[in-house]
């Protein structure tokens, strides 16, 4: 049977403030530990973001709850661009990486900051799976295999966006039957929605009119320290899984899961994110640290699947989901060579991470895993939630 497929402006700084933040990287505060020069940095400027792109307008639109929380998204792939919001002292924090215009979002090899992922989240082995008997062959992006939908992936798409209100952004899209190998053309719709209690919701639905395979999230880069800020190691984090799905070199699951007990992927209770990092362990050399797929537990609403806070905001945040599994990345190919991010920032080696909630890697070529077929006929729909508080 086919799983339920259900998902201020700041106060005025000191002048030193701008000057930190606007001269060179933002990675190179003083005092990275009160961070404020880096989030001290706002919402980019709307104007950078309007363009039309394949024939489609893009422009960027801003979210906003009572409590003053903001997210800007963009329409370009789904993106969501900046999310401020309060850490301990009531600051306006600008929790995810990303850049000042449109124009660098579509630049070669860009790690898909914020982005809407489809047709398939994570890796398909080689590109390649056979449904009802055919054979698919998908675009190759990732050394031998297809990540994010290939080549034409959701996040280099735009949507048709319609902001019904302050709180919530709709954004649609028609993938045509054989878009990027894919079979079906399919109807996608994503709401972003910003909740009274400081969470970012995200409802995914879709239809296909051809048997095809489908597993949707979104990949915003997390800093909780700020965007900008220079590590994610100090971070705390725990995950309600007891098991995640080991990979190859070419981080493809290899169909096995393996207990987290014993292990440096053990997250059952808070640890920092760099605790276990550098230990020896064939995985952590493989993922070329953390970059797997997470077994939850439990999957429902009724709890979060993973928290994660920041010993430098207080910002925590909660994270819940229907989706059976959590791709845990601790942000291994980040370089900081560039200072292209917002407000000039160079974003550095693991200075930040990704907790994708989907269906599991390769789950086309590994009949044990969870199905993500969709048939015609069927909804697909998930809702995932990122939750923010402070301690």
């Amino acid at each position: 049977m086919m799983k339920k497929i259900k998902l201020l402006n700041l106060l005025a700084f000191l002048p030193l403030v701008f000057t930190a933040c606007h001269n060179g990287s933002a990675t190179n505060v003083a005092s990275d530990k009160d961070s404020v020069a880096i989030r001290s940095y706002q919402i980019p400027d709307s104007a950078n973001f309007k363009a039309t792109i394949q024939d489609k307008p893009v422009s960027l639109y801003i979210l906003k709850n009572k409590n003053g929380v903001k997210a800007a998204i963009t329409n370009y792939g789904g993106r969501m661009v900046s999310l401020l919001v309060p850490d301990k002292k009531g600051i306006l924090t600008d929790v995810i990486l990303g850049y000042d215009s449109v124009k660098t979002y579509q630049k070669p090899k860009e790690p898909f900051f914020g982005a809407i992922i489809g047709r398939y989240g994570n890796r398909i082995a080689k590109g390649k799976f056979t449904l009802e008997g055919k054979a698919y062959q998908l675009d190759i992006n990732d050394g031998v295999n297809t990540l994010h939908g290939g080549l034409s992936g959701f996040y280099s798409r735009v949507f048709t966006a319609k902001q019904a209100n302050d709180t919530t952004l709709e954004l649609t899209y028609n993938s045509k039957d054989g878009e990027g190998g894919y079979p079906g053309n399919i109807t996608v719709k994503v709401i972003y929605s910003l909740t009274a209690d400081n969470g970012v919701k995200i409802e995914y639905t879709a239809t296909t009119d051809k048997t095809t395979v489908l597993n949707l999230t979104n990949h915003a880069y997390f800093n909780l320290s700020g965007a900008g800020s220079k590590t994610i190691l100090d971070h705390q984090m725990k995950i309600n899984a007891d098991a995640f799905t080991p990979v190859d070199l070419t981080l493809i699951p290899t169909g096995k899961l393996q207990p987290v007990k014993g292990t440096p992927f053990d997250f059952t209770s808070f640890k920092a994110i760099g605790q276990d990092i550098t230990k020896a362990d064939t995985q952590l050399t493989n993922g070329k640290g953390y970059d797997h797929n997470f077994v939850l537990n439990k999957h429902d609403f009724t709890q979060s699947v993973a928290t994660v806070k920041s010993p430098i905001t207080g910002i925590v945040m909660d994270i819940y989901t229907e989706e059976p599994g959590l791709q845990f990345y601790s942000g291994n190919f980040l370089t900081g060579k560039t200072n292209d991010g917002k407000g000039k920032a160079a974003y550095a080696y693991r200075s930040a991470f990704c907790v994708e909630t989907q269906h599991f890697p390769d789950s086309p070529n590994e009949p044990s895993f969870p199905s993500t077929v969709l048939k015609p006929g069927q909804v697909y729909h998930t809702v995932s939630i990122y939750k923010f508080r402070n301690e």
